[in-house]
C-alpha cells in the first residue's frame, strides 16, 4: 500500500509527520505493554517475524497499482492476532521501511503517510477486538464473523486513510474522486480473502499448541484474556 508520489507534496507533508509521530507514540505504548506481559525477548522476536512477513507481503505476494495507490495483501488483522498489536506495529513500520530502502526508494518521501495509513487501522483492530471477542475466548477459537469484522476494520481503515490523503493532497476534483473510488473498490476485495487467511493461520496454530510455551506468538492466541 503506497500513496502515489506527488499526491501529497510541499507544506502539506507536515501533517504526515504529525500523524506518524502520534502513531509511533501509541505503538511504543503497545510495545511497552508487550514487554510487561511477555518480556523484551518476546517483543523482539515477534517484531522481527512480523517485519519479515510484512516485507514478504509487499514484495512477494500479488500487488498492483489501482487509482491513487496500490493494492497489497497486508493481512494486518492476521499479524495482530498472531503477535499482538505492539509487535505487529513494529513489523508494519519496519517492513514498510525495508521495502522502501531496498526496492522502492521513490516511496521513501511518502513513508510517514504510508506508515500512518498502516498503523492507525491496526490500532482500531486492537480496540475492536476487545469489544467483540469475549475475555474468555482464545484467538484460536475465533468464529468467521469475528475474523471478518477485524479484517473489515483493518482494510476499511486503510482505504479511509488513503482516501483522506488523496483528497487532502489533490482536492475534490472528479478525476481524483474517481481514482479514490476505484482504489477503494479494488482494495476491499482483500476482505474476501483475509478472514479466511486468519482462520487458516489460527487453525494451524491450534494444531501446534506446543508453541503456547514459547515467546513466538502472543499469549492470547492460546489463552483467554
Amino acid at each position: 500500500m503506497h500513496i502515489e508520489p506527488g499526491l501529497v507534496a510541499g507544506a502539506k507533508m507536515a501533517l504526515s509527520y504529525a500523524t506518524a509521530a502520534g502513531a509511533a507514540a501509541y505503538g511504543l505504548k503497545l510495545s511497552i505493554d508487550t514487554i510487561r506481559q511477555s518480556g523484551v525477548p518476546a517483543l523482539m522476536l515477534r517484531g522481527a517475524i512480523s517485519t519479515l512477513l510484512v516485507f514478504t507481503f509487499f514484495e512477494l505476494m500479488p500487488h498492483y497499482p489501482v487509482g491513487v495507490s496500490e493494492v497489497h495483501f497486508i493481512l494486518g488483522s492476521t499479524l495482530f492476532l498472531l503477535f499482538g498489536a505492539g509487535p505487529a506495529a513494529i513489523g508494519l513500520a519496519l517492513g514498510l521501511l525495508a521495502q522502501g530502502v531496498f526496492f522502492a526508494p521513490f516511496d521513501l518521501p511518502q513513508y510517514f503517510i504510508n506508515v500512518t495509513t498502516l498503523l492507525v487501522p491496526l490500532y482500531a483492530v486492537s480496540a475492536l477486538a476487545k469489544r467483540i471477542i469475549a475475555p474468555g475466548t482464545a484467538y484460536v477459537d475465533l468464529k468467521y464473523g469475528q475474523a471478518l469484522a477485524l479484517s473489515t476494520a483493518y482494510q476499511g481503515g486503510v482505504v479511509a486513510w488513503v482516501a483522506f490523503w488523496a483528497l487532502y493532497g489533490q482536492g475534490f476534483g472528479a478525476e481524483n474522486i474517481a481514482s479514490v473510488l476505484t482504489f477503494g473498490g479494488a482494495y476491499m476485495l482483500v476482505v474476501i480473502i483475509e478472514p479466511l487467511a486468519d482462520l487458516a493461520v489460527l487453525a494451524g496454530a491450534k494444531a501446534l499448541r506446543g508453541l503456547s510455551n514459547t515467546p513466538l506468538l502472543s499469549s492470547r492466541v492460546y489463552n483467554a484474556g
